[in-house]
Parts: C-alpha cells; structure tokens; sequence
C-alpha cells in the first residue's frame, strides 16, 4: 500500500491525512500523511525532535491536532478523547514505562483487559493467553516492580495487545535493552500482526532492529516525511542519509 493515503479512506487501514501539530508557531509536524494496513509493521524513524512521539501522541489522542485527520477503518478519530481512540481500536506503550508497580505482571495485563470492558473472568484469561504468546508466562507472579527492564518492556507490549487492538503504536520498545534482549524482542514482535491480524508502527533508535523488522519505513525530520518506502529503498534516499549523517541507516 502507498504510503501517501487516498482521499477516501481505506476502510481496512489507518490513515493519516495531513496532520499537522503547532506548539507557538512551532511546526513539530507539518502535513504527515501514510497509511498502516493490517498483518504490516511500519517503521517510523527520524532524528531526536523529528515529530515522531508527537505523531504518537496526536493520533493516540494526549495531544490534539492543531489540523489534518485520521480514521480507523474509514472511522474519523482525530481529536478524539484516548479511552475513544482506544475503543476505535488503537493501542500504544509509551517511552517512559507505565506498569502498576504493585500488581503482578498478570494483573498488569488483566486490567488492561478489563478496561475494554470484559469480566475480570473473561479478562485473566486473556492474559493468560497473551503473556504465554509473548514468551513472559512463566513470570505471571512477580511484581512489576521487581521486574528487570527488558521485561517490563514486554509486559508493557502484552498490556496494549490485551485491549485486542487493530493499530498497535511502539514508542521506543528496545529502549535500554542489551542486544540479546533486543533479539527477543524482534523474534516476540516480528510474528505479532500476522497473528493477531494488526498493524504495528515501531518508533526505535535501534536501526538494525528497525531495518530487520519492519516492511515500511515512513521518515520524519522537523516534522516533514523526507522518506518513505522499504528498508532498502529508504537507506538510499539522499534526504534520509543527510539527517542520519550517512552512518545509522546506510551503515546498517
């Protein structure tokens, strides 16, 4: 699918029209637009201050758009509060980690479960289900807060993909991880949106995880798309290779 949406939205996809974000003049988005359709992963990659956790937070609702849309299976959502856009079917983790730091890491995943409004019968064993999909079962007892950081990191993943999300946003997932973790992690996400027939968009400084990973890359820097297309084709866009200065991507 081009990156560039049509004017009618695709009703099997996430669109997103000319969204723009201004902070006093600032333009820390300025006229983004592509689409995620379902069972892909799209990269969205870009220097620090390029726009992406900003596109994160538009479209996931903590920030309103100073302009453009976005549709959920030709559904408006733009500007919608986050307990809507989630029910419209998108889910996100953020940067910084949100656990419940004194349940465990299956009442983490239970409560997001719940929260879509399934029983709390219903909810655990969707929980159960998720934690034993992404590899983390057998640490459904421990507390978050005693958990080591690549695990809060996938217990984060497992707690989006228990509201049965259509849209799945990482923001920054290997954050922090080694680079065993960072393995486990492409091995865990890599097999997520054709299992559970979602799109995911991947925000990560981690290139050779990104590049490895994702079918699409859509690239932001002061908040404009200087790029867009596969890993390879991506790698070899002047623009692209400018704001990286010629190291991170070509050198990957």
């Amino acid at each position: 699918m081009s990156d560039i949406p049509s004017a009618e939205p695709n009703h099997n996809a996430l669109n997103i029209q000319g969204l723009c974000k201004y902070f006093f003049g600032l333009r820390a988005l300025d006229g983004v637009s592509f689409s995620l359709s379902r069972g892909e992963i799209l990269g969205l990659i870009g220097p620090n201050g390029s726009g992406k956790t900003t596109l994160i937070n538009v479209v996931t609702g903590l920030l309103p758009a100073t302009s453009g849309q976005v549709f959920v299976d030709g559904t408006e959502i733009t500007n919608k509060k986050p307990y809507q856009i989630a029910y419209a079917g998108l889910a996100r983790t953020f940067q910084t980690i949100r656990l419940f730091r004194e349940l465990t890491v299956l009442e983490n995943v239970e409560v997001a479960a719940v929260s879509m409004g399934l029983s709390r019968k219903a909810a655990r064993q969707r929980a159960i289900e998720i934690l034993e999909e992404i590899g983390i079962s057998r640490w459904s007892e421990m507390l978050a807060s005693v958990l080591p950081y690549g695990l809060e990191r996938r217990v984060e993943i497992a707690r989006a993909l228990a509201t049965q999300p259509k849209f799945l946003f990482l923001d920054e997932p290997a954050a922090g991880l080694n680079e065993d973790e960072s393995e486990e992690l492409l091995q865990v996400l890599s097999s997520i949106p054709a299992r559970k027939n979602l799109g995911m968009l991947i925000v990560d400084h981690d290139m050779r995880l990104i590049m490895r990973l994702c079918n699409r890359l859509h690239v932001l820097n002061f908040g404009k798309t200087i790029g867009m297309g596969t890993p390879e084709e991506v790698r070899k866009i002047p623009a692209v290779l400018q704001a990286y200065l010629g190291k991170t991507v070509a050198g990957v």
